[in-house]
């Protein structure tokens, strides 16, 4: 694992003062957006106090498979991820570039403010400060930066969550952006559940350390800060799944007409389930809407996937006409050609596309019966 940024030692969190940390984050004009409950799914929402969080819960992943359960224990962070992610934070779904209005025979253009509303972000996992990092080299720092993802990202005080369990979906390890975070927080909770219920909270930045400061908090204990590591180190041994990305981007350029695409496009269902949970896709489309009375008009920018028909047409005819050609584009952009884009992965390795598959289709699972001609024989 890579080693963990702080700009100080460790410091330790009692349970019964989280409240505190977000009451200090309020304080400094944030709005608490975390984890709760809701239909039997974890969702992230306004947190007003701890006792919004979904303490006393875990939660059950498999392929095309999602089960909330009680645990036998209060921790307050013992699930993994939900099919939210703090994406939609940054990315709205739903984004309104400019109103236009007749004035006489002129038409004046009104831009959309940048939100630069305050939010402090509680719970992000390693793999959900991947994707952050991802987009942000894409929406934030590229040659076009997105002035409404900036103003929002720079609004933005991250609070991360080590995980200490892993579901059977999660492969992050693969991509080594978890389970631990190593990077990209504001402040980092290990939650320690042995003996007096507490957290250990690692410090990415001087308003961080401010925050731990104006807490009183004490520093880490080496028994703490061990308990710490070794529940990183058992929840990473502890991770069932595993995608092998050596030599991942020429495996799956060169099999660009081998015949599974045709096996799993048969499966896929193009519900775009996969594209809307994933925390790095970033496609968009341009809506424009005018009145009636063709007075007014407004462009939005909305959420899109790759796996519409809509998405890839040109002059009314999609490029990519079958949902095999579909899920080949989603998954060599993901896994490849991103790499030639971005210089990275485009996958975090969180398995929200494998649990919220209403098919259960398993990435990992497709890229091993790619690379694996005997596979693809005795496979049932």
């Amino acid at each position: 694992m890579s080693s963990i940024r702080t700009l100080s030692p460790p410091f330790v969190l009692p349970r019964a003062r989280l409240d505190d940390l977000f009451e200090r984050l309020r304080a400094r004009g944030y709005r608490v957006i975390g984890p709760r409950v809701r239909d039997g799914v974890i969702v992230l929402d306004t947190v007003k106090s701890s006792a919004d969080l979904p303490v006393g819960y875990t939660d059950e992943h498999a392929p095309g498979r999602y089960r909330l359960r009680r645990r036998n224990d209060d921790a307050v962070f013992g699930f993994v991820v939900g099919p939210d992610s703090f994406k939609r934070t940054f990315l709205v779904p739903v984004q309104r570039l400019f109103r236009a209005r007749r004035d006489g025979d002129r038409v004046r253009f009104s831009p959309e403010p940048v939100d630069t509303s305050k939010v402090a972000l509680v719970g992000a996992r390693g793999c959900d400060l991947a994707a952050i990092e991802t987009q942000d080299e894409i929406l934030a720092e590229g040659a076009h930066a997105d002035p409404f993802y900036v103003a929002r990202r720079e609004a933005a005080f991250i609070v991360a969550v080590s995980c200490s369990e892993s579901r059977s979906s999660c492969f992050c390890t693969s991509f080594g952006t978890g389970p631990r975070p190593t990077r990209g927080f504001d402040l980092s909770l290990t939650e320690l559940l042995d003996g007096p219920h507490r957290f250990l909270v690692e410090i990415g930045s001087a308003e961080a350390l401010e925050i731990a400061t104006e807490l009183g908090l004490s520093t880490a204990s080496e028994q703490d800060q061990g308990a710490a590591a070794g529940i990183a180190l058992r929840t990473s041994r502890g991770m069932e799944r595993q995608l092998d990305t050596q030599g991942l981007r020429e495996m799956l350029l060169s099999r660009l007409e081998h015949p599974h695409w045709q096996d799993v496009g048969s499966r896929c269902l193009a519900c775009t389930n996969c594209t809307a949970v994933c925390p790095t896709c970033f496609c968009v489309d341009i809506v424009d809407k005018s009145s009636l009375d063709g007075e007014s008009h407004e462009r939005t920018r909305q959420h899109d996937s790759c796996f519409s028909a809509d998405y890839s047409a040109v002059h009314g005819h999609p490029v990519r006409n079958d949902v095999a050609a579909r899920y080949r584009q989603w998954l060599t952009h993901k896994l490849a050609t991103w790499i030639d884009q971005f210089g990275r992965s485009g996958c975090v390795g969180c398995g929200r596309c494998i649990t919220w598959c209403p098919a259960a289709i398993d990435l990992t699972r497709e890229v091993a019966r790619l690379r694996d001609d005997v596979s693809l024989e005795t496979d049932p």
